[in-house]
C-alpha cells in the first residue's frame, strides 16, 4: 500500500472514530507532513482523496474541514395533527420562551436568532451610525406608509432571485415579518374564520391567528416536501377555509423546502378554491445552495399570494424591519398597516437600504449560508452522538433551525423546566401546534458553530432527556 493510501485510511478512521468531528479543521498540509515525516505531495494526495470521497471540504484560505457525509439523519415522522378547526392555545409557553433568562452564560437553544456577532455586519453598524447622526428633520417625521422608496427598490431587486418581478410600489414595509403576517391575516379574514396551516407551524403565526379570533386548521406535513396538498384539498372540501398560510422555504420549525412542483400544485388548488395564500419567506435567502428556490408568489399572475418576509432572520432581529407584497390585497393591507403602526422608523430603513445597495447584504448572506450549513452538520452530528436512541432529526436545507423528535417518553415541557436550573432553555414542541401536539419534540437553534460550551449544554439536554425516559419506565 502506498504512503498516501495508508495516510488516507488512517485519517478516515480518525474521522469516523470522532477524533476529528464534523466541522473540525484538519492539520495543515505542512504541519501533517512534518508530524508524519512524509512529503507534502503525499499529504496533498491523501487530502484530495478525502475530499473526493466526501469526508472533507476545502475552505478558501482556511484549509480542509470535516464535512457531514451527505447522509440525512432519520427524519421525524409525517405529522398527524387533529384535523378540525381549533382555537390556538399555549400562549403561556410562548411567553415563557420569549421572556426567559438572559443571564450571563445562559444557553438559549429555543430562540430563532441569527448570529449578530459576524464581522459582515460592520458596514450596517456604520450605516446606522451615519443615519442616526444625520441632522435632517426627515428622520423625525413619519415615513411613508409604504415605507422608504429606496429600501423598496432594493427589496424588489432582491426579489428577482426568488423569481418575483415586483414593482417597489407593490411592497409595504412593516415592523418585522410578524406585522406583515398580522396585516395579511386581517386583510383576508374576519373573526371566526378558519385558516389552514402546515403542522407543526411557527408559533408567531399561530398566535397571530389566536389574537384575531380565528381558528387554525392544521394539515399533515412531510418533513421533506411540506404540507400535504391532498389532505389540504380534503380539508377545504369539509371546512369553510378562508386562507392558507405556509412557510415553504427553510420551514420553521420542520426545516422542509417544498419542491417547485408542489408549490405550483398548491397555487393551483388555491386558484380552484379561490383562496388567498399567505407565504412566509423569512428564511428564503438563507437557502444553502444557489439559486435559492422560487417563491409561490413567483408563479402567481392573479395577485392572490401575499408574500411576507423580513431582515430579522437574515441580518438582525433587533431591526424589526419586514415587508409584504400583498398583490390584490394591497389597499386592505395598507389600511391594516395604518391602524397598526402607521409607518416604520426611517433610520433602520435607510441603513438597510444602504447595506443592500452597496453589496454588503449579498456578501453577508454568502458568509452566513456557509456558516449555518457548517453549524447544521456539526449540530446534527452532536445530536446523533449524544441524544437517546430513537431520536429523529430534521435535515434543513437552509436557515439555522433544527426540529428534534425524542422518544415518546420525553415530555419537552418537563425537559425545559429541568434545563432551566442548568441555565439552558429549549423550545417545547407544544407551542408549534394549535392543539398542543408534539410534546416529545423540541426546536433548537444552530446559528453559531457549536463550541465547547454549546457541546456541554447539548450533553446536558441529552442527560435530562434520558432521566425523563427512566422515570417513565420505572414501575410504580
Amino acid at each position: 500500500m502506498k504512503l498516501y493510501e495508508q495516510l488516507f485510511d488512517e485519517l478516515i478512521n480518525r474521522i469516523e472514530g470522532g477524533y476529528y468531528p464534523v466541522g473540525s479543521r484538519l492539520p495543515s498540509i505542512r504541519a501533517l507532513s512534518k508530524e508524519r515525516g512524509v512529503s507534502i505531495s503525499t499529504v496533498q494526495e491523501a487530502y484530495q482523496r478525502l475530499e473526493e470521497s466526501g469526508y472533507t471540504e476545502v475552505r478558501v484560505k482556511s484549509g480542509y474541514y470535516v464535512r457531514a457525509r451527505g447522509e440525512s439523519p432519520e427524519l421525524p415522522d409525517v405529522s398527524r395533527p387533529v384535523q378540525r378547526p381549533l382555537e390556538v392555545t399555549y400562549w403561556d409557553q410562548v411567553y415563557h420562551l420569549l421572556t426567559g433568562s438572559d443571564s450571563d452564560g445562559h444557553i438559549a437553544f429555543g430562540t430563532a436568532k441569527p448570529d449578530i456577532h459576524t464581522p459582515t455586519l460592520k458596514p450596517l453598524l456604520k450605516a446606522l451610525t451615519n443615519s442616526a447622526a444625520c441632522t435632517s428633520e426627515d428622520f423625525l417625521n413619519y415615513s411613508s406608509m409604504h415605507g422608504s422608496k429606496r429600501l423598496r427598490k432594493q427589496i424588489a431587486r432582491l426579489a428577482v432571485n426568488s423569481g418575483c418581478n415586483l414593482h417597489p410600489d407593490e411592497i409595504i414595509i412593516t415592523s418585522g415579518c410578524q406585522e406583515a403576517l398580522m396585516c395579511s391575516l386581517r386583510a383576508v379574514t374576519e373573526p371566526g374564520d378558519i385558516v389552514a396551516i402546515d403542522s407543526p407551524s411557527f408559533y408567531g403565526s399561530t398566535q397571530a391567528i389566536k389574537s384575531l379570533g380565528l381558528k387554525a386548521l392544521e394539515i399533515p406535513t412531510h418533513p421533506e416536501t411540506g404540507i400535504s396538498i391532498e389532505a389540504l384539498e380534503m380539508a377545504i372540501e369539509q371546512w369553510p377555509v378562508k386562507a392558507i398560510q405556509v412557510t415553504p422555504t427553510c420551514n420553521n420549525p420542520l426545516g422542509y423546502t417544498m419542491p417547485e412542483g408542489r408549490r405550483k400544485e398548491l397555487l393551483r388548488l388555491a386558484q380552484q378554491c379561490d383562496l388567498p395564500i399567505i407565504e412566509d419567506d423569512i428564511y428564503g435567502d438563507l437557502y444553502y445552495r444557489s439559486p435559492r428556490p422560487k417563491t409561490i408568489k413567483s408563479f402567481d399572475d392573479e395577485g392572490r399570494v401575499l408574500l411576507c418576509s423580513s431582515f430579522s432572520k437574515t441580518i438582525a432581529y433587533g431591526l424589526r424591519l419586514g415587508w409584504v407584497a400583498p398583490g390584490q390585497c394591497t389597499d386592505r393591507v395598507l389600511h391594516k398597516k395604518f391602524i397598526s403602526t402607521v409607518s416604520s422608523p426611517p433610520i433602520q430603513q435607510e441603513a438597510v437600504a444602504d447595506f443592500i445597495e452597496n453589496g454588503y447584504y449579498e456578501r453577508h448572506l454568502r458568509v452566513m449560508r456557509q456558516q449555518y450549513q457548517q453549524a447544521r452538520d456539526v449540530m446534527i452530528d452532536l445530536v446523533k452522538r449524544n441524544f437517546p436512541e430513537g431520536t429523529k432529526i430534521s435535515f434543513p436545507q437552509g436557515g439555522y433551525i433544527l426540529w428534534v423528535e425524542f422518544p415518546i417518553e420525553v415530555d419537552s415541557v418537563k425537559l425545559n423546566k429541568l434545563l432551566e436550573s442548568r441555565n439552558i432553555s429549549i423550545a417545547p414542541g407544544v407551542i408549534f401546534s394549535a392543539s398542543g401536539k408534539y410534546r416529545n419534540f423540541i426546536r433548537m437553534n444552530f446559528s453559531r458553530v457549536p463550541d465547547e460550551k454549546i457541546k456541554t449544554a447539548l450533553k446536558a439536554v441529552a442527560e435530562e432527556a434520558r432521566n425523563l425516559m427512566l422515570e417513565e419506565t420505572v414501575p410504580e
